[in-house]
């Protein structure tokens, strides 16, 4: 496998796309940390956190089947920069959340940067394969796969740290200009962000349904586009994450940090499970694995009175998260032709965004009526079962030594 800084050194559109990638996810992280500490400060209640990230998970997952399509018509490289400038203008919105009355103004912006990360996440994750070569595409993705955890440790740390000094807004505004880079460096790429297409694809639902069925014809494909949502399923733990940080003192710096080694976990797990890309005939075992994994990692913090411990578990979790979203798309990559890869990626990700609002929705809904701890170990108890019946029904699929010539 190419070493992981070769590709980036010698892939010029590959290093670009990769630096957009990197301003887009951290920008995220730098207003979400500060504005789930905001909102319960001035309402008094944690349900406006859970309702922002229900809002942001939710709203993706309505929009992704037509995003998906739309990102496998249109020129992808327009799509991205559109959608990060559509972000910036969202996040103007925040600064006026000053008050339980204008409270209501966060969940309009947060929802709209979520229509346009709809549009960025499955046209950006179609296009990583057109921008490297073939024998780049395992170190690609484990480094593609880094970057929301990147991102995540210096968004949520850097958001706590100058939420907590100089307060939300000051975040707000390097999230808008971090937008603004992001969309520049996606201008410049130089290399078509699609294969030529020898026909247009289809209008909008005659493409979903074509999509459909070649999903349905395919038990591989199916399973792997239900591997994200065992830990979508255990998400709802974000919505305590301020609350479990108050709970052992630690504050809004503590919130910060638990964010922040959510995004360490994030970003090791891909480059540690590295080799497995090599060796496509373990994917769906380490899938499996990295699922229960994720599931105990919760179920240990729910007990645990240790704020350390605390952390070094979020990062076990995470790290199984990590590997567990490269893992799979890497498989489906290799799997699905590039004239459907949007779509398919579309449909992947709309599963994993409704299993995220489903269990945020969950937990939102309990959340000033039940322990914080028992929240935590019902979603680490849901992913963790999930895990084990995913991988018996998938017990008898197989996936190739080397991807399908696409």
């Amino acid at each position: 496998m190419p070493s992981m800084f070769s590709v980036l050194t010698r892939n010029r559109d590959f290093r670009r796309l990769f630096g957009a990638e990197l301003v887009v996810f951290g920008s995220d992280w730098f207003v979400m940390v500060p504005l789930l500490v905001l909102l319960p400060e001035l309402t008094g209640s944690g349900v406006w956190g859970g309702l922002v990230l229900a809002v942001d998970t939710g709203i993706s997952a309505l929009l992704l089947p037509f995003t998906g399509t739309v990102a496998d018509r249109f020129d992808r490289r327009r799509i991205l920069v559109l959608a990060n400038l559509a972000a910036f203008a969202a996040v103007l919105l925040l600064f006026a959340v000053r008050s339980a009355g204008t409270a209501p103004l966060a969940l309009v912006a947060i929802g709209a940067m979520a229509v346009a990360k709809s549009f960025y996440t499955p046209a950006a994750s179609a296009a990583l394969p057109n921008v490297v070569e073939p024998a780049d595409l395992p170190a690609a993705n484990a480094i593609s796969g880094s970057t929301w955890g990147t991102m995540t440790i210096v968004g949520a740390s850097l958001g706590g740290v100058v939420g907590a000094l100089w307060g939300p807004y000051p975040s707000f505004a390097v999230t808008a200009f971090c937008l603004l880079i992001g969309a520049g460096l996606t201008a410049t790429v130089r290399r078509p962000l699609q294969a030529p297409r020898e026909h247009a694809a289809p209008p909008t639902w005659p493409a979903m349904r074509e999509a459909l069925r070649y999903i349905g014809a395919r038990p591989l494909v199916r399973a792997l586009i239900t591997v994200k949502s065992a830990a979508g399923l255990g998400n709802g733990v974000l919505i305590v994450f301020p609350l479990i940080a108050q709970l052992h003192g630690a504050g809004v710096l503590g919130a910060g940090l638990l964010f922040a080694v959510r995004g360490a976990g994030a970003l090791v797990g891909p480059f540690v499970l590295r080799p497995v890309l090599g060796r496509r005939s373990w994917l769906l075992t380490c899938l499996a694995l990295s699922m229960g994994l994720y599931g105990v990692g919760y179920l240990g913090v729910a007990v645990t009175p240790w704020f350390p411990l605390v952390l070094v578990l979020v990062f076990v979790a995470h790290f199984a998260g990590g590997a567990n979203w490269t893992l799979s798309n890497y498989a489906l990559q290799g799997e699905v032709p590039d004239r459907l890869r949007g779509r398919v990626f579309a449909i992947d990700m709309m599963l994993a965004t409704l299993a995220i609002a489903i269990s945020q929705l969950a937990a939102t809904a309990v959340v000033d009526r039940v322990d914080d701890r028992a929240i935590l170990a019902g979603c680490g108890l849901v992913t963790a079962t999930y895990a084990i019946g995913w991988r018996i029904a998938t017990r008898k699929l197989t996936l190739a030594e080397e991807p399908s010539k696409l």
